[in-house]
């Protein structure tokens, strides 16, 4: 972050940062492969259980469905962050300003 994170800009990061949340939970979805592991987990995860079935039910393609509701309530941003995913933009952020200039 210290090399390419000065070059980059704050809405560049912003959106590189919301690029690698949607690819992770891609990458859930596809790793559940079946639709009722798919509703299950979703609903285990926190989704609305109608939101959850219409979802797991879904043939449209994997990158669409990272962005729908019911994905992103399971798959939250607070989910990710259990999981060990590290925020570029709070990354950025420490980097342009750090507590000691404060």
């Amino acid at each position: 972050m210290n090399y390419f994170g000065v070059g980059m800009r704050y809405n560049d990061v912003v959106e590189l940062d919301h690029w690698l949340r949607r690819r992770i939970r891609m990458c859930y979805w596809k790793q559940w492969r079946r639709a009722r592991r798919r509703i299950g987990e979703l609903i285990k995860l926190g989704s609305a259980r109608y939101q959850a079935i219409l979802t797991g039910l879904s043939r449209k393609s994997y990158w669409h469905l990272a962005k729908t509701l019911s994905t992103n309530m399971g798959l939250s941003k607070a989910f990710l962050e259990q999981q060990g995913l590290v925020s570029i933009r709070t990354l950025w952020i420490q980097t342009h300003y750090p507590a000691k200039a404060r």
